[in-house]
């Protein structure tokens, strides 16, 4: 730790938006961070330039503060420290724990092809391994093309890391490969700059799937030979789709973006993802308590899976528990003309924002109904709304929602569903929604008398 500080990182890839996986990581970095008192910071990973953009680095950076998970200090470039991170594979190369590989692809693909005719796992056979140094780089500058190996494999030895969920892991080195670091055209894969990038950061925890369990066995067996102490780790269970496939910007994962455009409410998000794999949150909306209740021990290692109607349902909710002025922003995005009172009175019958179309007949009474709400007028019929408009306009101070459907019913004969449905569909153009009464309080006089003239008109058009 720094100064016994927890520090945790988020570091994408600007390659692309930040999709419900990423989510899911940087929010239980950003959770534990805060729960400690410790730091988060981000860090963009950023050494494939040709498709690293600052474009997506933005639009994380957007995402990032839209949901509320706020970084400390200054985002980091994994670009920056490029000097930095060949200066560590020659140290590497140096000590026997790095090597060249001048295999060809297709050498490989035979070699991986013999191993599965064995039922053994596909595994580098070390073909280079123990090439003498001089012939690799007589063979290297002459051109030959070539990866970076780490020298991971062996016959004997352990590597063990800690996981604050699992306790020690331990992987026998004669079951690990000598994955690639650096590719045939310079490009650092993942490994080394990721974790060296930890250790000059200062990061004591790195949350993370449990698909980079092998990595990290990697990156502790480097960060060792480098003279770097590991991080903890916590490799919790995989964010599944609902067909059970691992979610990912290139597996179609919903990006953030698509789900801010759809209108969700941030705090969605975070509560529904909160929640995945770790059991017994208490059903609160206030964050401090989501920071507060979050234990990272009880994280699952179990894959989860991903319900989008669950993130739905804490949206309405959200909705529901709003103060009116605060929704008022997305529901103009979509009815300019509406205000706070009207919002009030629909905002119980929100699932979506979208749904607030629905009742736009509330704020334009030459708001066009649906064929639904149409049917229901025509099938009550012209002389229905000349009687209600009738006895509406008979006492304009006496007018009220009781009174009026009291004496409608009486001259019509009509009751329940049959007298109270084409009133409804009239006022509001919708066939369920608010209370009635509140309906007739939020139009008043005029606005009752309005939206009864424009149907009779519509049916007698």
């Amino acid at each position: 730790m720094t100064n016994g500080q927890v520090v945790t990182r988020f570091a994408p890839s600007p390659t692309g938006f930040l999709h419900l996986g990423n989510v899911r990581t940087a929010l239980l970095n950003w959770l534990f961070a805060r729960q400690q008192s410790g730091r988060f910071l981000l860090r963009f990973e950023d050494t494939d330039r040709s498709r690293s953009s600052e474009l997506y680095e933005r639009a994380i950076m957007e995402d990032l503060d839209w949901l509320g998970l706020h970084w400390d200090g200054k985002p980091g470039h994994q670009s920056e420290r490029s000097a930095i991170h060949q200066q560590a594979l020659c140290r590497l190369a140096e000590q026997g724990h790095a090597y060249r590989c001048f295999c060809s692809e297709r050498q490989l693909e035979l070699d991986r092809k013999l191993a599965a005719s064995r039922g053994l796992p596909p595994r580098y056979v070390g073909r280079c391994r123990h090439l003498a140094r001089h012939e690799a780089e007589s063979r290297a500058m002459e051109g030959e093309p070539f990866v970076w190996r780490l020298a991971a494999r062996d016959t004997q030895g352990k590597v063990e890391l800690c996981d604050l969920l699992r306790d020690r892991v331990c992987f026998e080195r004669s079951d690990l490969d000598d994955p690639v670091l650096v590719r045939s055209d310079g490009r650092f894969t993942f490994l080394l700059p990721n974790a060296l990038d930890d250790a000059l950061d200062g990061i004591t925890h790195v949350l993370r799937g449990d698909d980079h369990l092998t990595n990290s066995a990697y990156q502790v067996l480097m960060l060792h030979e480098l003279g770097h102490m590991p991080p903890v780790y916590v490799h919790h269970g995989l964010l599944l789709g609902a067909d059970g496939a691992k979610l990912s910007k290139r597996t179609g994962g919903t990006s953030v973006r698509e789900l801010r455009e759809q209108g969700l409410l941030p705090m969605a998000l975070v509560q529904a993802m909160a929640r995945l794999g770790h059991p017994n949150m208490p059903d609160d909306l206030d964050l401090q308590t989501l920071i507060r209740s979050f234990d990272i021990r009880r994280l699952s290692t179990s894959a989860v899976r991903w319900d989008p109607e669950r993130m739905w349902r804490w949206h309405a909710r959200l909705i529901h528990e709003s103060e009116p002025e605060t929704l008022l922003p997305a529901i103009r995005e979509r009815l300019p003309q509406a205000d706070a009172e009207f919002v009030r009175l629909i905002q119980a019958n929100l699932e979506r924002f979208e749904d607030a179309l629905k009742y736009r007949r509330l704020l334009d009474p030459h708001a066009s109904l649906s064929r639904e709400a149409m049917d229901v007028a025509r099938q009550a019929g012209v002389g229905f709304y000349r009687t209600a408009v009738s006895l509406w306009e008979e006492d304009p101070k006496a007018s009220d929602w009781r009174t009026w459907t009291s004496r409608l019913g009486g001259q019509t004969g009509l009751k329940g569903r049959d007298l109270f449905l084409p009133l409804r569909v009239a006022l509001t153009g919708a066939l369920a929604g608010p209370e009635m009464r509140a309906v007739v309080d939020y139009l008043g006089y005029e606005g009752v008398r309005d939206r009864m003239r424009t149907i009779m008109e519509v049916l007698e058009s």
